[in-house]
């Protein structure tokens, strides 16, 4: 057995097919089921299911795969602790984020960072709450950019950034002139757009109308901010967004954005990683570079 071949069917097991996993890996499909075979003979056993479609991991697939994330992690962090003792020269960083967190913080953050250390290589993995959750746990990631609330037991943050929740609405509707703060209960017979479920902003819009007292009546939902605001923009209905998007937005197509209040609503930016996991000084200058051009 080899390290090579625990991360193939690590790999087999997210994308549930040979193609896609071979594609990740950088190596030709045949290679890989190869590779896999020669591990199920090794051990006697069927490490996954093929069918036409797709590849379903077996028993012992679920038990091979655990076991093999938590040895290529201790692995990772051993490579991450020899990096450390040649005092940042090399190593690499790898960054989960949330698409709207990232496209509006990183780009101050990491131009900063690199300058300072040339020799640390930034990965960077977006998607949704859920999955970097996860990804964090499993040690899928180093460090991810969320927001509260976390979910994930295992997980440690530090908050870095609070920032106000404007609320986006077309520019015909009645609100878009309004001189005062909107209150959220005025909000409750109002069509909601929103992100799909997972997503940590989906969970922020439906805290902020249950502590009013209502639910969303949702019409739309989207995998991305941005057609969240074209749809409202276009009157399809009203949208929470966070400010740094809402500063962000000029030109045509674009709604109104309003304050909000009673309360004003706003998020919590945190940086969060597992819990006992081995915290590289690359991760702690990641942090430190991240919290001055922030703050």
């Amino acid at each position: 057995m080899e390290f090579r071949q625990l991360a193939y069917a690590v790999q087999i097991f997210i994308e549930k097919n040979f193609s896609r996993a071979a594609e990740k890996l950088h190596i030709a499909q045949p290679s890989l089921s190869q590779q896999l075979a020669k591990l199920e003979k090794e051990f006697g056993v069927t490490l996954f299911h093929r069918t036409t479609n797709t590849v379903e991991p077996t028993h012992a697939g679920e038990v091979f795969v655990a076991r093999a994330r938590v040895i290529l992690d201790l692995a990772k962090q051993l490579e991450s602790e020899m990096n450390d003792i040649s005092n940042l020269r090399k190593g690499k960083l790898v960054i989960g984020t949330l698409p709207i967190t990232g496209s509006h913080i990183l780009p101050a953050v990491l131009p900063v960072f690199s300058a300072r250390h040339p020799g640390i290589e930034i990965s960077l993995v977006e998607d949704t709450s859920a999955n970097l959750e996860q990804l964090t746990a499993s040690g899928g990631v180093d460090l991810a950019l969320l927001t509260l609330p976390i979910e994930e037991p295992s997980l440690d943050w530090k908050p870095y950034a609070t920032e106000e929740i404007r609320l986006a609405v077309p520019e015909t509707h009645p609100l878009a002139s309004a001189k005062d703060p909107v209150p959220v209960a005025a909000l409750a017979d109002e069509p909601f757009i929103v992100l799909k479920r997972g997503q940590g902003f989906r969970r922020i819009t439906n805290e902020i109308c249950e502590e009013a007292g209502f639910s969303p009546r949702i019409v739309f939902e989207s995998g991305n901010i941005e057609t969240v605001m074209s749809l409202v923009a276009a009157g399809m209905g009203v949208a929470f967004v966070p400010e740094m998007i809402a500063a962000s937005k000029k030109g045509r197509y674009v709604p109104v954005f309003k304050a909000l209040t009673d309360p004003a609503p706003s998020r919590t930016l945190v940086i969060a990683e597992r819990r006992g996991r081995y915290f590289t000084k690359a991760a702690e200058a990641f942090i430190d570079t991240l919290i001055e051009v922030t703050s």
